[in-house]
């Protein structure tokens, strides 16, 4: 809507301008075209155009891998199970060294108790870290039953742990240097999560 205020001056000055032989035009709309042939008028003689040719079309993208950046620095995995009567789940986390958290996680579709539900996690997490070729591994838990079982500090009596126990033995073979870490639950939150979230998706089998 146009403003009372500016038609009564138009109004104001075509009354003015009437005494005279000047007629008052409205201004129009300049084209688009009117502004292109303005510049091209004035194009700069040094101007040179863009060269769109992409030399190395057949690279779909440069990256250092982690392997070589951070040699030697260990990465380190967070695990955790859980098991309650809704459902079992496993999540752990393999942090680089330079911190880049990759999460991963798991929705077990048998009945185990909330210790084999820390291990099958452990044990992914491993599995993950051995497919991702890392050699050095630093692995965090909250359940001391597992850490200190792989630790050879507590005997394991349970003969289903006891195969566990075994199979882990035989999977840390695959790296230069590993070692096992308890850790508090309150500073493991994010693998609890991850464990918590994957038993509560229902799946369609």
């Amino acid at each position: 809507m146009e403003s009372t205020a500016l038609n009564n001056r138009m109004a104001r000055w075509k009354i003015l301008l009437s005494e005279f032989d000047t007629i008052y035009v409205n201004q129009k709309a300049v084209k688009g075209s009117v502004t292109v042939d303005f510049l091209a008028s004035r194009a700069l003689e040094d101007y040179e155009p863009l060269n769109f040719d992409f030399p190395n079309e057949d690279m779909m993208y440069f990256a250092t891998t982690e392997e070589d950046a951070q040699e030697g620095h260990p990465w380190k995995l967070n695990f955790d199970g859980a098991s309650n009567v809704v459902g079992n789940g496993i999540g752990a986390i393999l942090v680089s060294p330079n911190g880049d958290h990759y999460p991963f996680t798991s929705k077990l579709d048998f009945d185990c108790m909330n210790n084999m539900a820390e291990y099958e996690a452990c044990i992914m997490g491993i599995r993950t870290a051995i497919e991702r070729k890392i050699k050095v591994l630093e692995v965090y838990g909250d359940s001391a039953l597992v850490i200190y079982q792989l630790k050879g500090e507590w005997e394991t009596r349970d003969p289903m742990l006891i195969e566990y126990r075994m199979l882990v033995l035989e999977l840390i073979k695959e790296f230069d240097d590993i070692t096992f870490c308890y850790l508090p639950r309150d500073e493991n939150q994010m693998a609890d999560v991850l464990a918590t979230l994957a038993f509560m998706v229902k799946m369609n089998k």
